[in-house]
């Protein structure tokens, strides 16, 4: 397992990017681990609905990297409910959500990208997700 250097855009307006529906401030954390050669990303910005969360992960889609990943797992704790979706990477989003749990992260939607290098991880991908999650929240602070 590696760690790359953290290649980060943002936070920035993502009304700078144009067309965009999603009206917070984007982070987004690059190529912060290599494992057997899957890759990961962290992202994650303002979220206080489901609604809210479908336009971040539109935007965050927007960038073809994004929208070519394996996988784009996410969850969010709003007001009204905790809001999560693993998909295809089962389980992870429950990590992503326990963590934010933890941490007491509300209205903030965390998303961590996997790119699959064609060798599988085992139970490595959770410690990627959390480790990937701490990441963004160290960054954020």
């Amino acid at each position: 397992m590696g760690y790359a250097k953290a290649q980060s855009w943002g936070p920035f307006p993502i009304a700078s990017l144009g067309r965009g529906d999603y009206p917070g401030l984007m982070l987004v954390l690059e190529n912060i681990i290599s494992d057997r050669g899957s890759r990961y990303a962290v992202s994650g910005g303002p979220c206080a609905s489901a609604d809210e969360a479908a336009a971040f992960l539109k935007e965050l889609k927007r960038k073809k990297k994004f929208a070519k990943a394996t996988h784009n797992t996410w969850a969010c704790l709003t007001d009204e409910a905790p809001l999560k979706n693993d998909d295809g990477e089962s389980g992870a989003g429950m990590v992503i959500l326990r963590m934010l749990e933890r941490e007491g992260v509300t209205g903030e939607i965390v998303v961590v990208t996997r790119w699959y290098g064609g060798k599988h991880l085992g139970g490595d991908r959770f410690r990627h997700v959390q480790d990937a999650v701490r990441m963004y929240l160290d960054a954020r602070a």
